[in-house]
């Protein structure tokens, strides 16, 4: 037997006594990471639908800045047609009072202004604050 290795098998030697490492993940360190990428994704399940229904408000504003009979209606008018467009799309928490309509020179500014909070675990929230604002001109807001 040559020196210094140790016989496990019929003609097959081992060199020293040291034994493999492991290499991997514990089963602990596993439940943790999958606890913690478990958590963001229930707090991107409460986000994406607040961010969804802000593009869906500037969607809105921006289809009646383009549109040229806009800037020349009553603001009843056009208060009716945002949400209008915001029906189509399903964003049920902007209110009436959330939407500003003041006469400007060349037509009209509106301003939305909203908060969403959304209950998150326990006693935390997830508190998302909006603001989009859009100058209707006459002829169709065409800089």
């Amino acid at each position: 037997m040559p020196r210094g290795r140790r016989r496990i098998a019929r003609g097959i030697y081992m060199k020293g006594t040291m034994k493999r490492t492991q290499r991997g993940m514990t089963l602990i360190s596993f439940i943790i990471v999958l606890a913690v990428v478990g958590v963001f994704v229930y707090m991107g399940m409460k986000l994406i639908p607040m961010y969804s229904e802000y593009y869906a408000v500037k969607r809105a504003l921006a289809a009646m800045k383009s549109d040229p009979s806009m800037a020349n209606s009553d603001p009843a008018r056009i208060r009716d047609f945002f949400f209008r467009k915001l029906y189509v799309s399903y964003a049920d928490n902007v209110k009436r009072d959330h939407l500003k309509i003041e006469r400007r020179d060349a037509g009209y500014l509106m301003t939305v202004e909203y908060e969403i909070r959304k209950p998150l675990i326990y006693n935390l929230d997830i508190v998302g604050k909006f603001h989009a604002e859009e100058q209707l001109r006459r002829g169709g807001g065409l800089d």
